[in-house]
């Protein structure tokens, strides 16, 4: 069963084997360049940057290739073809058929985005070191242990969204439509929550409005950051005593320049309340959410065991 297993699925295997050789050999180079090249923490950024964003960019997509080519079709296509019956009746139970491709297809899923990840994260160590934005979506989501269980999700939702639905293209339209979706929710509003966020206060000076990426009509903020932490969300601007700033004056700060809305609110002597995760939870949210996803995939594979143990052939 084993060796049928792989027979069927040794395309995509060799494929994928000569895709990630490739990206190996680019991510060991940009490695080697980051670490060789001498540069200051601005240099790396200016050099590297754009580099290490499109590394990011494949590897934020390589869960939704490994659903969408290794997972829906799997079982998807033998049920459409019909030639799953030959197998069925030579003596393999359906439950031993279907984990024996889930766990050949789980194991390569998983070595693939540990060998990626890993590689990434190596390479591209020094310029995270500088930013210190380990939290956003696509460098939380490309490093160390998240894209190994992401990776082994998308598997077995593939797999599964197949042998449910037993049509090879639909199961991957529809395994697509669940991954964007799954990838959008969970960084926006499953993951600041995977652990109570701590709370404070932050003055709004001059210097820190200039740095925001949003100063809008309505007396609140966007885009300010915190030394050490994720900023979660902010409160709207409030004055000394606790109070919303008056909209008039805030009205008339931002009427003019951005630099004179900057030193105009920093005049009013304001504050914001934060919502906050402090960077040393890092590892910690690393482990929740890929506990997460594995779990997700425990759940869908018992599901898949259940139905195929029910479904007519």
């Amino acid at each position: 069963m084993i060796w049928l297993s792989w027979r069927q699925f040794r395309v995509q295997a060799l494929v994928a084997a000569v895709a990630l050789i490739l990206l190996a050999a680019g991510l060991v180079v940009l490695g080697r360049q980051i670490r060789d090249g001498g540069y200051s923490g601005a240099e790396l950024r200016e050099h590297f940057q754009g580099r290490v964003y499109l590394l990011d960019a494949v590897l934020l997509l390589m869960p939704a290739l490994i659903g969408l080519f290794w997972g829906a079709p799997l079982v998807a296509r033998e049920l459409e073809a019909g030639t799953h019956r030959l197998v069925w009746n030579q003596s393999v139970t359906r439950r031993r058929w279907l984990t024996v491709k889930l766990l050949l297809t789980g194991l390569a899923a998983a070595v693939a985005g540990a060998l990626t990840s890993a590689l990434l994260t190596w390479a591209a160590s020094p310029l995270d070191r500088f930013t210190g934005d380990r939290f956003s979506t696509i460098f939380f989501g490309t490093r160390n242990l998240a894209p190994v269980a992401y990776g082994i999700f998308a598997l077995v939702l593939g797999i599964v969204v197949g042998l449910l639905i037993r049509r090879t293209v639909p199961a991957m339209a529809l395994t697509l439509l669940a991954l964007v979706v799954t990838q959008a929710l969970t960084p926006n509003l499953i993951r600041p929550h995977l652990m109570t966020p701590e709370h404070m206060s932050a003055p709004v000076t001059a210097e820190v409005v200039r740095n925001l990426t949003f100063l809008g009509q309505q007396p609140e903020i966007s885009g300010l950051k915190l030394p050490g932490a994720w900023v979660i969300s902010t409160s709207r601007l409030r004055t000394a005593d606790g109070a919303t700033v008056p909209a008039d004056a805030y009205g008339r700060c931002v009427a003019g320049s951005f630099d004179k809305a900057a030193d105009c609110l920093g005049a009013l002597n304001l504050h914001v309340d934060i919502d906050y995760q402090p960077t040393s939870r890092y590892w910690t949210f690393q482990w929740l959410e890929s506990a997460l996803y594995l779990g997700l995939a425990l759940l869908l594979t018992a599901l898949g065991l259940w139905r195929i143990r029910t479904s007519a052939d």
